[in-house]
């Protein structure tokens, strides 16, 4: 989960931090930044040290004391309450696991090798039909994903049966019998309310052997997830999640499963902040899986909308005084709600439920909650009910839910990036990945203008649509000239646009014309003679030892 940012940090540091809960150890830190606030996914090996206890051994209890706790069964564990100092007695430990994962990550920068592989270690648990839960960015770009039990000395191999890289969850399965022996499966609670005690168990560092952190659920709403790029409801809590907690499971006094330990918060002013996967989102991705047979991530609207909580603004667009909702401001093209919804609609109601002013549907007993939770509440491929004013008129639809695609994808999902190779012009596509490689972990202030502007605002006009660049130029005698040319879209090929690379790919290898003209961005252009540029090539491929000039995925 490195970076190989080529240029000096120059933008401005933010003082909040979101941490995922990462792995441990590893190589280097990724940082990312939504919104201005900076994202640290901290996979750096920390000191084992840093212990809690500082004040030396702790008093011995006298033998009489009526605080004592029963005995531990094995398979169980005594948590002392915050509060009280009573041991609460939490069943299925033994379920808890602790996950080695072997990475290998795609080199975005020379997109036909991947980088030095590296170790992570993290936190999973057992559930029923013989398979694991852990996070998502706990396996990410894996080679080899291997499991421990408490207690136990042996290594079981696992595989990875689905990835959610929006919900970062992860699923697992072990084909050795012997792994399952002894182990129950973790039973799901129900959401929490708040200040419901929550007690995350995991592999964190600072030891071999599993911990124990508790705490009181302290908020309930939407959150960024970090990983996912997308924001789904979450739990903050305010026991300690570290790294090597990820993937770890969240109990209730019952000994019931009411979340995963995946990110915490990095601030100058706050501690022990830390978020937990609810189990509605959970229980989303397992029946996914289920009913799907792989994962296929959370629906949502592919629309952007703005309040409507200015009285004028609202008396202009002519609603009533009764009537509460949020305006669409544009409407993704290639999304399938874009043949029934326009710019400007007020979205009055989702699937029956009213939405407010702000944007907010009502949430269990006096709450409310963004009404993005109904939308991920439902699957890929689902019906809903829409309720819009539209010149003054009420209207009704039923839109076909789908997952939503950006011209600048968050994550390649495990894919090697695609490239084309010709006369030392790399080609390849922008992803966030690709930008965090390139500018590193501040990316967002670091990218040239037009690419950011493209990645915050831009939505894709066709299904197939990519943003393709000139990444780098391999130099060489048939290039002279163009060597400064770096991360520079590619806006058409002989006077054509270019869709995407595989379609740029296909029309220089079929060009009869006497030469080769790339029109990019800032009015640049680049020509070429066909003939001796497909000579060069050969020779430039062979000198930087790439094994070929299109990627697989490109070739026929």
């Amino acid at each position: 989960m490195g970076s190989d940012g080529k240029r000096k940090k120059r933008g401005r540091k933010s003082k909040t931090q979101t941490t995922l809960d990462p792995t441990t150890p590893t190589l280097n830190d990724e940082v990312f930044s939504v919104n201005n606030v900076e994202i640290v996914n901290s996979t750096t090996p920390t000191s084992a040290n840093h212990l809690e206890n500082r004040r030396g051994r702790p008093k011995k209890r006298p033998k009489h004391s009526p605080e004592k706790p029963p005995p531990l069964t094995n398979g169980e564990i005594g948590v002392a309450t915050p509060v009280e100092g009573v041991a609460r007695v939490l069943p299925a430990m033994d379920a808890v696991v602790k996950v080695f994962c072997v990475h290998t990550e795609p080199n975005f920068s020379l997109p036909w090798q991947r980088k030095r592989q590296y170790s992570s270690s993290s936190s999973g648990f057992v559930i029923r039909g013989r398979r694991v839960l852990t996070n998502a960015h706990s396996v990410e770009h894996y080679t080899q994903v291997k499991l421990k039990k408490r207690g136990s000395d042996t290594k079981y191999l696992a595989t990875v049966l689905a990835i959610g890289t929006e919900c970062d969850i992860a699923l697992l399965t072990v084909n050795d019998d012997e792994f399952w022996e002894g182990v129950s499966p973790v039973e799901f609670g129900e959401l929490p309310a708040l200040q419901d005690a929550v007690t995350v168990v995991g592999y964190p560092i600072g030891g071999d052997t599993i911990s124990v952190t508790s705490g009181v659920v302290s908020r309930i709403e939407i959150l960024s997830y970090v990983h996912g790029s997308t924001e789904l409801l979450g739990l903050q809590i305010d026991a300690a999640i570290n790294s090597g907690n990820s993937g770890g499971p969240a109990f209730n006094d019952k000994g019931e499963c009411v979340g995963i330990a995946f990110q915490s918060l990095k601030h100058e002013d706050a501690e022990n902040i830390g978020y937990v996967i609810p189990t509605p989102v959970i229980k989303h991705f397992i029946q996914d899986y289920e009913k799907n047979g792989a994962y296929t991530g959370f629906p949502f609207l592919g629309i952007e909308w703005q309040k409507m909580e200015n009285p004028d603004l609202r008396m202009a667009m002519g609603m009533k005084p009764d009537q509460k909702g949020v305006r669409i401001r544009r409407v993704d093209p290639t999304a399938l709600e874009s043949e029934v919804l326009q710019p400007s609609d007020i979205i009055l109601s989702f699937d029956g439920v009213d939405i407010a002013n702000d944007g907010t549907v009502p949430f269990r007993h006096g709450e409310r909650i963004g009404f993005s939770y109904l939308i991920s509440q439902k699957y890929t491929g689902d019906n809903a009910a829409i309720k819009v004013l539209r010149n003054s008129k009420t209207l009704e639809f039923v839109i076909k839910l789908s997952t939503h695609r950006r011209l600048i994808p968050p994550h390649v999902k495990g894919k090697p990036p695609s490239y084309y190779i010709i006369a030392g012009f790399v080609f390849t596509t922008v992803s966030v990945p690709y930008l965090r490689s390139e500018y590193g972990k501040e990316y967002e202030f670091e990218a040239p203008v037009k690419l950011l502007d493209k990645l915050l605002h831009s939505m894709p006009q066709s299904p197939d649509e990519q943003m393709v660049v000139v990444s780098q130029v391999l130099v060489a005698d048939i290039n002279i000239g163009y060597e400064d040319i770096v991360n520079t879209q590619v806006l058409a090929f002989n006077g054509k646009p270019v869709k995407n690379l595989k379609s740029l790919a296909n029309m220089v290898e079929n060009c009869d014309d006497e030469f080769l003209k790339f029109d990019l961005e800032y009015d640049q252009i680049v020509v070429l003679r066909m003939k001796t540029a497909k000579e060069a090539t050969v020779d430039i491929l062979t000198t930087h030892c790439i094994p070929s000039a299109i990627s697989d995925d490109l070739k026929p």
